[in-house]
């Protein structure tokens, strides 16, 4: 549906379309399954900032634990940078609420 964008036209709504992806990572000898959804805002409040990627799992959790994001304005952009910080910080297992 190409013309979802029309749905509202009230920026502070925020509507946005979702995609989603999935990307593994190696960690201590194991696979890790990050689930990323990009979400494609109709509009955004910055027109550079059109995509944002964010990931389901936080990485870094033994010191300051974080969810791997990423903005830009495409969504490769976005999803690429997200996918970046996945790779570059280590994933410790899931942590007790």
């Amino acid at each position: 549906m190409t013309e979802w964008h029309f749905a509202t036209d009230e920026p502070a709504d925020e509507l946005a379309i979702l995609h989603h992806f999935s990307v593994k990572k190696r960690e201590a000898g194991q696979d890790v399954e990050f689930v990323i959804t990009v979400k494609e805002f109709a509009r955004p409040k910055d027109p550079t900032m059109r995509y944002l990627a964010q990931a389901d799992k936080k990485v870094f959790q033994k010191g300051v634990p974080f969810l791997p994001s990423g903005w830009g304005n495409t969504l490769l952009k976005a999803l690429a940078e997200c996918i970046l910080i996945i790779k570059e910080f280590p994933y410790q297992g899931p942590q007790p609420e």
